[in-house]
């Protein structure tokens, strides 16, 4: 038996000492620089091309996995990376490779001064030309956007869900008209008073008077946007780098009052055409029918849904762990060939 026991220490030595040199050798990876010479952080500015010229985008990678890159889509249009950033206390940890990025007209990007690029069909072929640039394929590609990034995620997926590994669509609905109306079930749930006073300054056109910002704040962002009692630095960092002008192109004057040239936007017919493996979020308190999201889980071919109940807008702050706990499973049942509920 003493025999047998000294066996099996020696056994079981080789083993634990294997799976540290595994261990080591995993991490040591995942930080091992793809890049040559003069290093930067990850950062890298990609060039783009667009009817109106060629220009540059701001990108920063983490880390390094063959199997699993990540491209973080922000919202708006025209909001920033850096509201993202949070992903970075979690996808680091378990070895997902992932990618900020500043799409063009935000903050870090290029800020071309023409209106024609303010399209949906332009991003998507920005996004598609960054995935080229970044080296991203269907055996690791998957592709997050929160907000207008989740638009941008399933316009792109319509057209090059080819180049796909995974979708996942936080906290964005598949039609602009239904987050309208959702709008309006949210308005009705405020004292009327409020409403009253919100309506005779959109009625004036007084979408910038401090007294209608300062309303629209307090009463639904800090309800529905991100419900933390002191907004992260990282997410006042985004609002303050805002491109205001591309915004209210495209989305109308805030997120409380839709408009723009996204007005009418609707994909809800189209779903189904979506045969990657898809993971959509929803929140109790989002801006955005959590229901919906659930329903858009089950249009796609191969979908899962993840709710968040403490989460609003931005769940990814303020239900951070239900959502990236679902997010980081959700990536790795994909990579491990789990696909579908």
């Amino acid at each position: 038996m003493k025999k047998f026991n000294a066996v099996l220490l020696v056994v079981l030595g080789f083993f634990f000492a294997s799976c540290q040199r595994n261990s080591v050798n995993t991490l040591d990876q995942y930080y091992t620089s793809v890049d040559s010479g003069v290093q930067t952080a990850g950062i890298k500015m990609v060039e783009i091309s667009t009817p109106k010229g060629k220009f540059k985008v701001w990108t920063k990678r983490f880390g390094n996995n063959p199997r699993i890159k990540v491209l973080l889509l922000h919202g708006g249009p025209a909001m920033t990376h850096e509201y993202m950033e949070c992903f970075e206390s979690f996808f680091p940890k378990e070895g997902i490779e992932f990618i900020e990025y500043d799409q063009l007209g935000s903050y870090y990007s290029d800020q071309p001064q023409d209106s024609s690029l303010w399209v949906t069909p332009r991003f998507v072929e920005e996004v598609e030309q960054v995935r080229q640039a970044l080296k991203l394929d269907k055996n690791n590609f998957y592709l997050l956007g929160n907000s207008w990034g989740g638009i941008l995620a399933m316009e792109y997926a319509l057209k090059y869900q080819q180049n796909l590994k995974g979708l996942i669509i936080c906290n964005m609905m598949a039609s602009i008209p239904d987050y309208e109306k959702y709008n309006g079930v949210l308005r009705k749930q405020m004292r009327q008073s409020l409403v009253d006073s919100l309506q005779a300054f959109e009625a004036a056109g007084k979408y910038k008077d401090p007294t209608y910002q300062n309303l629209v704040f307090s009463e639904y962002y800090t309800k529905h946007l991100c419900r933390l009692p002191e907004w992260p630095d990282p997410v006042m960092r985004s609002m303050k780098h805002l491109n205001e002008e591309v915004y209210v192109m495209m989305q109308g004057p805030s997120e409380f009052k839709t408009g723009g040239r996204l007005i009418t936007w609707d994909r809800k017919a189209d779903l189904s055409k979506i045969t990657v493996p898809t993971l959509t979020v929803g929140a109790k308190y989002d801006t955005m029918d959590p229901k919906h999201m659930e329903w858009m889980s089950e249009q796609v071919k191969n979908g899962r849904y993840l709710y968040c109940p403490n989460g609003s807008h931005l769940a990814m702050w303020d239900d951070q762990k239900v959502f990236m706990d679902g997010v980081i499973g959700f990536i790795k049942d994909v990579d491990a060939g789990k696909v579908g509920k």
